[in-house]
C-alpha cells in the first residue's frame, strides 16, 4: 500500500512541476533568424510567435514570395527551437522519467 501512496505523491509533485514550467515557458523566448538575418522571429517557449522583424532591403514587391519564404522559414525555426526548449523543460521537471512518458 506504501508503494501506491509513494507513486501517487510523485505523480502530485510531477503534476506541479509540469504546471509550473508552462508558467515558465510562457515567459521564454526564443529567437531566430532567416535570410542572414534579414527576417527575425521571436516566440515563447510554449511556440508563440510574438514578434517578427524584417529588414526594409528586402521588401521588394518585385518578389514577395521570397519575403514569404523567409518568414516561413524562420517561423518555422523559432517554433522548433521552443519545443527542444519545451522538451528539454520536461526532461528536468520529470526528474529522470522518459519523456515522453510512454503510453500517456
Amino acid at each position: 500500500m506504501t508503494n501506491i501512496q509513494q507513486l501517487m505523491q510523485m505523480g502530485q509533485q510531477l503534476q506541479a512541476r509540469i504546471s509550473q514550467l508552462q508558467e515558465s515557458l510562457e515567459q521564454h523566448t526564443v529567437t531566430t533568424s532567416s535570410g542572414g538575418g534579414m527576417v527575425e522571429v521571436t516566440a515563447t517557449g510554449k511556440g508563440e510567435v510574438t514578434r517578427i522583424k524584417i529588414d526594409p532591403a528586402c521588401v521588394d514587391p518585385r518578389d514577395v514570395e521570397m519575403l514569404e519564404d523567409l518568414v516561413q522559414a524562420a517561423v518555422n525555426q523559432a517554433q522548433a527551437k521552443a519545443r527542444e526548449l519545451y522538451e528539454q523543460e520536461m526532461r528536468k521537471a520529470a526528474g529522470g522519467l522518459p519523456f515522453p512518458i510512454p503510453g500517456l
